[in-house]
């Protein structure tokens, strides 16, 4: 029966620092895209808005149409029975019958008087709304430029970035499977905890790196022995040694100019 290869602490730390290095490149290119991408999608969201926007202002201009179509329709209809309420005007036998028509007339005339009146209404309507699918417009094209700058600004940093980026995600599960889960899990629950995502950092001038809180000097020899795996008490991060630190700068280094 083979023997279960034991992984020193010393080595579990080294993989961990890689592992954050790798990590760290990631962080790095998706900071150089920084809020693109963003952009991007809320100035597509805003096109899309923008003709949505003209097309319900569109179908109201056809909908207004047809409301003076049928205003129109209205008055030629009144047109013909005031024609019609005149003539037999002049076949009446008595007033009652002559008022009665007087009155159809009026009621017609009135008619008419409304729907030209709905009809200017309709009309400013009509000239406002054209105003705002004018503004719109304008607006829609200001827009479209200027998402087709950001797309092409996206395209071009994504063209250099995406393929180290994918590669380097790929490393990072790699390494990620060479530390037991429990250390993995520790380090991306740090990683989201703490300010730029460093959840392991080297000793620089007696502290943590980022932090001004100075660690014992006993604390400081147990980090070098790398007999175990040490975090700070302030931060929570993972603690290594400078040399060690750099040592896996070098080799990471080396691994991303290859990519």
């Amino acid at each position: 029966m083979a023997k279960k290869i034991e992984v020193s602490v010393e080595e579990r730390l080294r993989a961990l620092y890689d592992l954050q290095l790798i990590d760290s490149r990631v962080d790095e290119i998706r900071n150089i895209r920084g809020e693109l991408p963003l952009e991007v999608q809320d100035l597509e969201d805003e096109v899309e808005g923008l003709n949505t926007r003209l097309e319900k202002l569109s179908s109201n201009l056809g909908l207004i149409d047809d409301d003076i179509k049928s205003k129109k329709n209205i008055m030629e209809e009144a047109k013909t029975l005031i024609k019609k309420y005149s003539e037999q005007q002049k076949n009446v036998r008595n007033n009652r019958e002559f008022n009665s028509l007087t009155k159809e007339v009026e009621f017609q005339e009135l008619e008419i008087q409304l729907a030209e009146k709905h009809i200017k209404e309709f009309k400013v309507q009509i000239e406002q709304k054209k105003e705002v699918i004018t503004e719109t417009k304008d607006r829609l094209k200001d827009r479209t430029t200027h998402l087709k700058h950001k797309r092409s600004e996206l395209d071009a940093i994504l063209a250099e970035t995406e393929k180290e980026e994918t590669a380097l995600l790929k490393k990072s599960e790699e390494y990620q499977k060479q530390i037991e889960t429990r250390l993995v899990e520790a380090y991306n629950r740090i990683r989201k905890n703490v300010k730029n995502g460093l959840a392991v950092v080297a000793i620089e001038r007696g502290a943590s790196g980022g932090s001004f809180f100075t660690i014992p000097p006993q604390v400081q020899v147990e980090i070098a022995s790398r007999k175990k795996v040490i975090t700070d008490e302030h931060s929570g991060r993972i603690l290594v040694d400078a040399a060690l630190a750099e040592e896996q700068k070098e080799k990471m280094e080396k691994l991303f100019s290859k990519l």
